[in-house]
C-alpha cells in the first residue's frame, strides 16, 4: 500500500512536470491544456480561485463532496480509510449517450507541501479491491492518473490545476467535448470554482 500511494503521487507529479503541454482554451479564470503521447491523451484545467490554498486542499481532497460540483460523480462512498492521507472510494458515474453507467474503485492520496514553493497534491488512481468485484450493473472503468495540484498565489487566492490522463475507456465522454468547445470540462471547472468560493 505504501508503494501504491507513493507511485500514485509520483505519477501525478511526473504528469504535471511533462514538457509539451499545449494550451487549447483560455477563459477568464480557466485555462485548458492538452498533452498527447502515444495513445494517452492528458488534459490539465487551470483554475484561479479566490480562497487560500489550504482550504481548497481540504475541500478537494474529500471526494464525498465531489457530487456537489461534478456531474460525472453520481455516488461516492469511502470504502476504506487506509491512513489519514489515503482513502479508497467507490464511485459511480451516470450513463452518457450510448454508454452504460460506469463505476470506479479509486485510491485518493493527499499530500501537504514539504516546502512553501511546492503545491498541495491530491492524486487519484484506480485500484483493485477483492471486496468490490465488477458488477453487471456497471461498466468497471479505470483511472490511470488524475488529481489536483494546488499552488498558493496569495494568502487569499490559489491556482488549482486538475489533471487527467485519459485512456480509450474515458474517451467517449471527452471526444465530443475536446473536438468541440471543451464545453463539459469548462462547465465542470466553473462549477468547481463556484463550489470552492
Amino acid at each position: 500500500q505504501a508503494y501504491l500511494s507513493y507511485s500514485n503521487v509520483a505519477a501525478l507529479t511526473h504528469l504535471a512536470a511533462k514538457p509539451g503541454w499545449e494550451i487549447t482554451r483560455t477563459l477568464d479564470d480557466i485555462k485548458i491544456w492538452t498533452h498527447e503521447e502515444g495513445d494517452a491523451l492528458s488534459f490539465k484545467v487551470e483554475m484561479q480561485v479566490k480562497i487560500p490554498s489550504h482550504l481548497a486542499f481540504s475541500l478537494l481532497s474529500d471526494f464525498t463532496l465531489r457530487q456537489q460540483w461534478d456531474k460525472h460523480f453520481l455516488t461516492c462512498e469511502v470504502l476504506q480509510a487506509v491512513s489519514e492521507e489515503e482513502k479508497i472510494y467507490y464511485v459511480t458515474s451516470p450513463p452518457t449517450r450510448g454508454h452504460e453507467s460506469r463505476d470506479f474503485v479509486i485510491l485518493v492520496s493527499q499530500r501537504q507541501p514539504c516546502k512553501p514553493c511546492e503545491p498541495y497534491t491530491v492524486a487519484v488512481t484506480s485500484v483493485t479491491l477483492s471486496a468490490v468485484p465488477p458488477s453487471l450493473k456497471f461498466s468497471r472503468s479505470e483511472v490511470l492518473c488524475a488529481g489536483f495540484q494546488i499552488h498558493s498565489s496569495t494568502s487569499s487566492s490559489c491556482t488549482v490545476c486538475y489533471f487527467n490522463q485519459v485512456t480509450s475507456g474515458v474517451m467517449p465522454y471527452l471526444a465530443a467535448n475536446l473536438a468541440g468547445s471543451s464545453k463539459s470540462i469548462e462547465d465542470t471547472a466553473l462549477e468547481c470554482i463556484k463550489f470552492l468560493e
